[in-house]
């Protein structure tokens, strides 16, 4: 019995072990949820709500605004927008057309946004008017649309919005701005469309998305997912969670639909089971508690700093939480202790998921069942093979309960990076795709060890950078940790601790030495170690160690110029 059967041997009950992947493209998916449920609620945004049949007719009219600004199918539509309606819009209009959808951080610095245009060259663009003075790059004859934020709010916020009184303006401030005169208005333009008639022209294996990978290993590249490898995820997805209610649930979306994990279970997800959709354009404790008194959640998807923050504001406000049956972390690991609190809180379920990207994203979940175990990356989706390899050879499986590289198989997989052929090619071994992770099976369930691209060489012995994180993290007065390695000539890189401290506290590199050292081997143990304000985060608030090491390279090499420079001003003897 291989890998993956045995896993499978950990399904909650009711859990198929295989799906049929829906022959059908997303907007085919939308019309469909809006003939079962016209009137249900399909978007909430601080109340102000849109219907199934309204979101249809949206998508349709959206079609016809991009349509008149030349979008055919195949063509590349950028999208630069927190959560909102006007971005749910934007998709679908996008994807009637037969065109393809490329998401963008709008908070990302405009070097960055560049970088990802000149890649995709779309040659229209929907952006928040907040975004678009990053977007000054952009050639003359790209058509730009600017989304107002104001005007998806309830007409009494807008209206409060409008007071001549400082308290507005500010608020108004942070929530539009004046477009260049070149932008047109994407909201007056959709409203005064007529809606698009002809039916989606592209196939379930067209791509439907470019979505970005997150850029901790290398620059960010863009994934092509088909509606095939999207709705194939959903399908998993909903199949591993079968006690969910068609037409009844309340999903929050918070996390941004420019990251495949609150695009796919959040958003398509959502919509594909009729659930309301509630969406926020932040992550922010008291407007996502604030709307849970007015609209129950049942299903919410987040990473383990959002469940901390929001039980610390949940106690401070006060909040019921008991709605939330299920709860979905994603992105980075969960501890156990954090899950317990999270369960005891809310009465409901939490489970874990894995992924990345290139496979739309899920890959391995941890079962509904009380057999999940939390700090476990899970077992194989439905319609998923997983095998865990040798890194340096790809096509040799390691030993049962070795570390490995895990390898994947599945409808959800991608189908390439877009333009890079090359590196296309490195991420596949003989059609699996490689997740660059390294794992561990564990009693049955797939257990994180590192990633392949951020081991460490110490003196010729691998070092685990999360290894030697739990270590130092444990010890008293750190609050947190990254590690990362640094080249170090013959010896090849030290293992370095950026750690931040508690308030008070006070950690040499010889303490943190003797602490680490009760668990990690010599050649693990942190050779320098440099103290932080904060460590950098990604938006979903997993910290980057690229960065970090980026930084402190960058602060080596300043220190050594300032030394030169000194040096050199010296008098000579």
């Amino acid at each position: 019995m291989d890998l993956t059967e045995r896993l499978r041997a950990g399904y909650a009950p009711g859990v198929a072990t295989s799906i049929a992947v829906p022959d059908r493209t997303i907007p085919q998916m939308v019309d469909e949820v809006a003939a079962r449920y016209p009137q249900r609620v399909a978007l909430d945004f601080f109340s102000s709500q849109t219907t199934y049949a309204e979101l249809a007719e949206r998508m349709r009219r959206g079609a016809s605004a991009l349509a008149q600004a030349g979008v055919r199918p195949g063509d590349r539509v950028a999208l630069v927008m927190p959560n909102c309606p006007q971005h749910v819009e934007a998709i679908l209009a996008t994807m009637q057309l037969g065109a393809i959808v490329v998401e963008h951080n709008p908070l990302a610095p405009q070097k960055e946004l560049a970088e990802e245009f000149a890649s995709h060259g779309a040659r229209v663009v929907v952006a928040w008017s907040k975004s678009l003075d990053k977007l000054s790059f952009l050639a003359p004859g790209v058509r730009i649309f600017s989304m107002d934020l104001t005007r998806a709010l309830p007409p009494m916020s807008r209206l409060l919005l409008s007071l001549p009184i400082a308290s507005a303006r500010a608020r108004r401030d942070e929530l539009t701005a004046v477009p260049p005169a070149r932008a047109r208005s994407w909201d007056v333009i959709v409203d005064r469309a007529r809606p698009w008639e002809p039916a989606c022209p592209a196939s379930p294996d067209d791509i439907a998305l470019l979505i970005h990978t997150g850029g901790t290993t290398g620059a960010p590249k863009a994934a092509c997912l088909t509606h095939r490898c999207l709705m194939a995820n959903v399908a998993q997805s909903l199949a591993w969670v079968p006690v969910l209610h068609e037409g009844a649930e309340v999903f929050y979306c918070v996390l941004p639909l420019f990251h495949a994990f609150g695009f796919t279970i959040s958003f398509l997800a959502g919509i594909s089971l009729g659930a309301t959709i509630a969406l926020f354009p932040k992550f922010d404790t008291t407007m996502i508690l604030t709307s849970q008194k007015r609209l129950p959640c049942t299903f919410f998807l987040g990473v383990p700093p959002m469940y901390e923050r929001l039980l610390t504001t949940a106690a401070e406000m006060e909040s019921d939480l008991s709605s939330m049956t299920f709860s979905l972390s994603g992105a980075m690991p969960l501890s156990p202790e954090l899950a317990a609190r999270w369960e005891e809180t809310t009465g409901g379920l939490m489970i874990e998921g894995y992924g990345m990207t290139e496979a739309s994203p899920v890959i391995l979940g941890s079962p509904l069942s009380s057999a999940r175990r939390p700090g476990a990356l899970g077992l194989p989706f439905p319609s998923t093979r997983i095998r865990i390899v040798d890194p340096q050879d790809p096509s040799v499986d390691v030993a049962d309960g070795q570390v490995g590289e895990l390898i994947v198989s599945g409808p959800q997989v991608f189908s390439g990076y877009w333009g890079r052929e090359d590196e296309t090619e490195e991420v596949f071994a003989d059609g699996w795709l490689r997740t660059g992770d390294l794992v561990q099976e564990r009693d049955g369930f797939i257990y994180m060890a590192d990633r392949r691209k951020e081991m460490i060489n110490s003196s010729g012995f691998n070092v685990y950078p999360s290894q030697v994180e739990d270590a130092v993290r444990s010890m008293p007065g750190v609050r947190d940790v990254a590690v990362i390695g640094i080249p170090a000539g013959s010896s090849g890189e030290d293992v370095v601790a950026a750690i931040v401290l508690e308030a008070g506290a006070s950690v040499t590199l010889a303490d943190l030495r003797e602490w680490a050292g009760k668990s990690l081997s010599h050649y693990a143990l942190p050779r320098q170690l440099v103290v932080v304000s904060e460590l950098p985060r990604s938006q979903l608030g997993k910290v980057m160690r690229r960065k970090v090491r980026d930084q402190i390279l960058e602060a080596a090499d300043s220190a050594a110029e300032k030394i030169r420079a000194f040096t050199e001003r010296m008098p000579r003897q």
